[in-house]
This record gives C-alpha cells, structure tokens and sequence, in this order.
C-alpha cells in the first residue's frame, strides 16, 4: 500500500486528476478516524475531515519524501485539529470530575435488563468517545496517536514535531487520566463502579444523548455490546492470572556457576 500510495502522490504532483482522487479515496478513512477520536461529534468531525483534506491537497506539491507520506499526512492533520479556530471554539471545556458527575445523575436503581444492546452499545461508544474531550488537545492528540491508532512514539513524536522524551510524557499523562477514569468510573472496566450502561441509559435517552432514530456509533463494524462486556471480563480474569503469576521473586540463582562452569569447560578444551 505504501508503494501504491507513493506513485499516486507522484502522479498527483504531476498534475493526475484521477490520482488525486485515488489519493484522496485512501487517506479519508484514516483522516475521519483522527478526526473522530479528537472531536467526538460526528458533524464535527465530517467538517473537519473536509477541511483536512482539502488541506492536503493544496499542500501536496510541498510533500518532498523526508519524511514518510503518512507522518507528512497526519502531520497536516494534526496541525489542523490543534489550531484550528472553529475547533477551539466549540470545545467545551470538558473535565474528567465534570463527565463523571454527568455519568451518575440519574442513574436507575436496579439495573434493567440488558434487552437494547443496540442502544446500550450506541451508549457505551458514545461514552468512551465523549471521554476523551476531558483531555486538552495536547495531550488528547498524544493519547489518539498513541493508545488508539498505535503510532510508534518515534513517528508520533515526528508527527507532532516535539522531541520523543516530550512525546512519551504526554502520552503517559494522557494515559494515567483515562485509566484512572475508566478504572473508577466505567462499569464496563469496575463492577463496583457506579455507573454502567443499564443503569445510565434510560437518563441519556431522555436527555437525548443517544437517539434511537439516529444511531451514529454502533453501526456498522462495531463490536456488539455483549462481545466488549465479555471481553472485558476475560481481559480483567487474564490479567488477574498473569499478575499472579508474575508475582514472584526475581528467581535468582541460588548457586554461583561462573566458577564451576569455566572449569567444566577449561577440562573439555584440555
């Protein structure tokens, strides 16, 4: 693909229409997917995707191959989602004590069934998007690039021009606050958590924070609600074991062969 991508670039700079539209048909899904993960908001993020790439392609004619074409692409991208002033504008300025307060109001005691999986998993997605809007842009950006579409911290760092050391405490950061979150927060992640979708989802029908005429999240390739809920349990067991397991001493040696070993070995030489 990298190869494929490359003479369409070439072509592209040479004046190709039909390349640049090829061009364009391969990077929009990874450009949505960014935009997706930092803005939350699906018209906000269609937005942004055509600003994107609309950028890019003004700007093709300054690729010249230092770098690889997806770090100069993100890079573009990146660029755009940190500075842009509409994007600033409509942030809401969104704290983790902020969403975790909105997570527990009105929460229905018990729990309901599980029945509307479709509606449970719109919410959880809606949930975790939303989530990450508690992170300012640096370290949100840090995070998505990281964590979410796994970027080597070296082509990360080079995507968001800072130094790797700079890079990696970000993300570290970024990482330490969303755990922290999910791990007391999210049901999914915590059984003791207060919140889970049963129990949050007829407050987020009612406010409108999911739409049963209007399901913009779990459409599509995503994993069903019942597929991450027992996902998530055979992760937390399997960590559960491998914790245990590791958790021993160093296991040392108890005995010293250096000695013992050069001499068996000095008597097979002679």
């Amino acid at each position: 693909m990298a190869d494929e991508e490359f003479k369409l670039v070439k072509a592209a700079q040479a004046g190709s229409h039909s390349a640049l539209e090829g061009l364009v048909r391969i990077i929009q899904d990874r450009i949505h997917r960014l935009a997706m993960r930092m803005l939350a908001n699906p018209d906000d993020a269609l937005e942004a995707t055509q600003e994107i790439l609309i950028l890019v392609v003004t700007k093709l004619s300054t690729f010249k191959g230092e770098s690889a074409f997806n770090t100069w692409l993100y890079r573009v991208a990146t660029n755009y989602l940190l500075t842009a002033r509409k994007i600033q504008q409509r942030d809401l300025g969104l704290t983790f004590e902020m969403f975790g307060e909105d997570l527990e109001s009105g929460l229905v005691d018990p729990a309901p069934a599980a029945d509307d999986v479709v509606m449970l998993n719109e919410l959880r997605i809606s949930c975790t998007m939303a989530m990450l809007l508690c992170l300012d842009h640096k370290h949100r950006i840090a995070y998505v690039l990281g964590d979410i579409l796994e970027f080597d911290h070296s082509e990360a760092a080079e995507i968001l021009e800072i130094s790797h050391a700079n890079y990696r405490k970000r993300l570290s950061r970024a990482r330490g606050e969303v755990v922290a979150f999910t791990a007391t927060r999210c049901g999914l992640a915590n059984a003791k958590a207060k919140c889970s979708c049963p129990r949050r989802l007829p407050a987020a029908l009612k406010a409108r924070r999911v739409d049963p005429e209007q399901i913009r999240f779990a459409a599509g390739d995503a994993p069903g609600y019942q597929e991450v809920v027992a996902m998530a349990q055979k992760i937390e067991r399997e960590l559960t074991v491998l914790k245990l397991q590791t958790a021993t001493s160093s296991l040392s040696s108890p005995r010293d062969f250096g000695t013992s070993i050069a001499r068996i070995v000095e008597g097979e030489v002679h």
